[in-house]
């Protein structure tokens, strides 16, 4: 006779076993249907390049981006909002009743006011009034569209810049760049479908603002550096040479292969792309980073002096080229505008430093065709408040109006669109949020806002999260 302890560890395995199939037999059952369509969606992954160019959900206006974003936040009111009456006032507190429910970053928002540092003018056939710091993008006013009535929920740099990058505030969401890539891959074959150049300091908000958050990480920015390498360590160690490299690499392919085969993981896919990428990138970044073949006429037109130094106007000449090559998506990072003092100086430096170089990219991209097709983008992640900081010569950071320009990409050209206030304080006519722009530029470049997702953790998400409004007064 089995003794009692037996007979309950008989029961107790018995009653383990059925109540285990009862209810987690559906569980692996999904499971295991879930692991079978891993498997074909990794022979698909495997059989299709992921970054291949795939079409959008409309036809589009736009097929590629060049972001240019001025980190740090220009002074709209010393660059592109002229306000009269603010110079006016110079000196004076403000209104009482703009500053109910206002919130600065560093002030006392009862400071007194500051009028503007620089003259305006009216220029092009379009009138467009921009600052005499800007004469050279004066003169491609018929060619651009200036949003003076931009709005943002963030007042500091790093959570206002991934906002105007990712639509949040928080890290770990994708970039407009990644999912521009995701949506449409890219077109070509030799060099990153995202790219990033900097200039300046590095942005506040850092790599957030070019990476590909819960996206597979095949559609993150790359950065590209302006000395040694292009890409770090792209260069082959002493003692391996192309043929030895290729037949590593050939290796771990068919290893990954393997592995993707069994496993599904799109990680594996962007670990065999990035291999291939960085293979070709050896002999097409140095190719593309060499500026000996642009005519001296081109050099001079984007005021690049030293055709080797890592300076805005050199990104910005090679955001054209990269374009040319079939990059989908460059951003320029500058970061320099954030000018809390010395700000007559500030902004008159950065004007120089940037001017000539935005505008003679805009130009270029015209005379060669391809303007119609690219989406060129001018902006920082807020603009800076009426009100002074710093003795009489600074401002703090402002979110509730700022400017940006468009050009290209179906946008309207010559077009100037939402007012603010006779203070610069607040938008007064046709307001456009963060989530609003983007949804606009996601629009140009073929897509719904609302249809571009990728489920994570049990939701979709979008560029826009849950907001975003389509600007169609804008388009042309």
């Amino acid at each position: 006779m089995k003794s009692s302890h037996s007979l309950r560890s008989a029961v107790a395995r018995n009653i383990t076993r059925r109540w285990f199939l009862q209810e987690c037999g559906i569980g692996l059952a999904g499971i295991a249907a879930n692991f079978l369509a891993m498997r074909e969606a990794g022979a698909e992954v495997r059989a299709k390049n992921p970054l291949a160019a795939r079409a959008p959900h409309f036809p589009a206006k736009a097929k590629r981006v060049i972001y240019i974003f001025q980190a740090g936040a220009p002074s709209q009111l010393e660059l592109f909002d002229n306000k009269p009456e603010l110079a006016k006032r110079d000196g004076q507190l403000p209104p009482a009743e703009l500053l109910k429910g206002y919130r600065a970053a560093f002030i006392n928002p009862n400071s007194a006011l500051l009028g503007p540092k620089y003259k305006f003018a009216k220029h092009g056939q379009c009138g467009m009034e921009l600052s005499e710091l800007l004469p050279h993008t004066a003169g491609i006013a018929d060619d651009i569209c200036l949003i003076r009535s931009m709005q943002t929920d963030a007042v500091n740099h790093a959570p206002a810049q991934i906002l105007m990058n990712t639509g949040s505030q928080q890290f770990g969401r994708p970039s407009f760049g990644a999912w521009t890539l995701y949506g449409l891959g890219s077109e070509s074959e030799d060099l990153p479908g995202f790219v990033v150049l900097t200039s300046a300091k590095g942005t506040s908000g850092g790599a957030s603002n070019y990476g590909c958050g819960f996206l597979p990480t095949m559609y993150a920015g790359t950065p590209l550096r302006s000395a040694g390498d292009p890409v770090l360590y792209l260069s082959n160690p002493r003692g391996i040479d192309s043929e030895t490299q290729r037949a590593s690499l050939d290796t771990l392919q068919r290893l990954n292969e393997r592995h993707l085969e069994k496993a599904g993981d799109p990680e594996i896919a962007a670990r065999i792309q990035s291999y291939e990428m960085a293979y070709r990138l050896q002999t097409s970044a140095p190719e593309l980073m060499n500026l000996a073949s642009e005519p001296k006429t081109v050099l001079e037109s984007y005021g690049i002096k030293d055709p080797n130094e890592g300076t805005f106007a050199r990104n910005c000449l090679l955001a054209r080229r990269l374009a040319e090559r079939g990059v989908r998506f460059v951003q320029l990072f500058h970061e320099a505008w954030d000018q809390h003092s010395n700000l007559a100086a500030g902004v008159k430096q950065n004007a120089i430093d940037t001017d000539q170089a935005s505008a003679a990219l805009v130009r270029d991209l015209k005379q060669r065709g391809m303007l119609a097709d690219t989406l060129v983008i001018w902006g920082g992640e807020f603009g800076r408040t009426p009100m002074v900081q710093g003795g009489n010569d600074g401002r703090d950071h402002h979110n509730r109006c700022y400017t940006v320009w468009l050009a290209g990409g179906g946008v309207k050209p010559g077009f100037v669109y939402g007012v603010t206030d006779e203070l610069g304080f607040n938008a007064v006519e046709n307001p456009v949020h963060v989530h609003d722009l983007n949804a606009t530029l996601l629009n140009q470049l073929g897509f719904d806002h609302l249809r571009l997702t990728f489920r994570f953790q049990g939701r979709d998400y979008r560029l826009t999260d849950v907001h975003g409004n389509l600007v169609r007064d804008i388009l042309a």
